[in-house]
């Protein structure tokens, strides 16, 4: 996983605080990196004690309803959920730092529960506010990001914004993994990320942003930080015949139109809806 602490702040001493957006280093020409900076901002998402996150909604979300905010299950302030470990409806009091377009926190949002989190087959968590969609752009003036209902396409350029670092990292889907396999944890369909995302610790969580219809596709979780092979931090791809590869220096993230049949009336997870194919406890 994108370790939440340790590996991030290596990073930075390793960086300095300042380095600039992987959208500026990857961009093939000024006018590319100027077009994809004015695409995908920070409003909508959030920053976690110790990940990335993002305040989303599904598309028949209501404004009324209790807004939710989309992070990994490895993010959760309980710990890493075994394999096959779901958490559903679980009282939460967690906080979240909202952030503006340009990356300033401009208030603080209160969890009343985990609505669910997981990282069998995905690695996932979903926690309701305390407040409604309607009462976050009210008082700040930010709307939800949307989730994408379709399955996300290979060659889409994208953007990995974290709320943690306040950084984004632009790259493209270069493709899916059938399985991969991490430590104890297997995750199906993973997004595979072209080499220019380089996400760091801390960055666990954040929403991949589809840079042309700025919905999310895909929640950023991983990546083969040393060239090992399915262990810890070091995930690798398995094939549909077992074949397995590692490919160093190369991150994934989960997809998330999976998540969408499973959110019903008032924004409830509902694993028995038709469509929904999310792990059930």
């Amino acid at each position: 996983m994108n370790k939440p602490l340790v590996g991030a702040l290596l990073s930075v001493l390793l960086l300095g605080a300042g380095v600039a957006p992987a959208a500026a280093s990857t961009a093939t020409s000024p006018d590319e990196a100027q077009v994809r900076a004015k695409a995908v901002t920070f409003a909508g998402t959030v920053a976690l004690s110790n990940c990335s996150g993002s305040v989303v909604r599904a598309p028949s979300s209501q404004s009324s309803d209790p807004a939710l905010v989309l992070s990994n299950g490895h993010c959760l302030e309980s710990g890493f959920p075994g394999p096959g470990e779901v958490v559903l409806n679980k009282t939460s009091t967690r906080s979240f730092t909202l952030l503006n377009a340009a990356g300033s926190g401009v208030g603080t949002l209160r969890a009343s529960k985990i609505a669910y989190g997981t990282m069998t087959d995905t690695d996932v968590s979903l926690y309701q506010l305390t407040r409604t969609y309607a009462q976050i752009e009210s008082s700040y003036g930010i709307k939800a990001l949307e989730l994408d209902a379709a399955h996300p396409v290979k060659g889409t350029a994208i953007t990995v914004a974290s709320g943690y670092w306040k950084r984004t990292y632009s790259c493209a889907v270069d493709g899916f993994a059938y399985r991969l396999k991490e430590g104890a944890w297997t995750w199906k369909d993973s997004v595979r990320y072209t080499s220019a995302c380089q996400t760091i610790g801390g960055t666990s969580g954040s929403p991949v942003i589809d840079n042309a219809t700025g919905k999310v596709v895909a929640v950023n979780n991983t990546g083969n930080e040393d060239g090992q092979q399915c262990t810890d931090n070091n995930p690798c791809e398995v094939d549909e015949s077992g074949t397995v590869t590692v490919r160093k220096g190369i991150n994934y993230a989960q997809q998330t139109y999976g998540i969408v049949p499973c959110i019903g009336t008032g924004n409830q997870i509902d694993l028995n809806r038709s469509g929904c194919a999310l792990p059930k406890p």
